[in-house]
């Protein structure tokens, strides 16, 4: 191997690498449409001026088989071994091609750009638990870690206690639900009834 010469087996590890990418269910062995046009897009080989997005989908289309949606790595090796030229015009196909690989080789597929948390101002403010009002307030404790369920619902008293109830008035309970009696007088304490 001459001096500056890349190997093939650095060029196949960036391409088990890109083939896995984005698919948990990927062996690194085929890798499909999208990721090689991320490959050729990390690693510079899409510039704008030769090589296109476009050109890339072409050639990707070409070296698949027909009715295939992933290609092997001979196939990638035959889609590179036709971009090499496009992308390094005027040298001679072999050093074109080892220009290429020296761009994939030991690249990795970027994660730039990926959304990450926001930090903004407005952001902070509104989750500030410590500043929360009302009923809110009570879903969470001092320390500004919510309650769960006991912040959100009113649990009932089961202790079995049952309190009396503001109508009574000492009369039988059977004339209330006729409607016979009309408040006339102090709350009494319920004699006929007992809780």
């Amino acid at each position: 191997m001459a001096e500056g010469s890349v190997s093939v087996a650095e060029v196949e590890t960036s391409f088990k690498k890109f083939a896995i990418h984005g698919d948990t269910k990927a062996t690194g062995k085929e890798m499909n449409g999208k990721n090689f046009a991320k490959l050729c897009k990390d690693c510079r080989v899409i510039d704008g001026k030769n090589v296109t997005a476009t050109d890339v989908d072409i050639v990707f289309t070409k070296v698949k088989a027909k009715t295939a949606r992933v290609i092997a790595f001979e196939q990638f090796s035959q889609a590179l071994s036709e971009l090499a030229p496009k992308r390094f015009k005027g040298k001679c196909q072999e050093e074109a091609l080892q220009q290429l690989y020296g761009l994939i080789a030991g690249r990795e597929p970027a994660n730039a750009g990926v959304t990450k948390v926001a930090k903004a101002g407005a952001v902070d403010r509104l989750t500030d638990t410590t500043k929360f009002t009302g009923a809110h307030k009570e879903r969470f404790d001092e320390s500004g870690k919510g309650k769960g369920k006991a912040g959100r619902v009113d649990i009932p008293d089961a202790s079995g206690y049952v309190s009396c109830c503001c109508v009574c008035l000492g009369r039988p309970w059977d004339m209330w639900d006729r409607g016979t009696y009309s408040w006339n007088g102090p709350v009494q304490p319920c004699t006929t009834r007992t809780p």
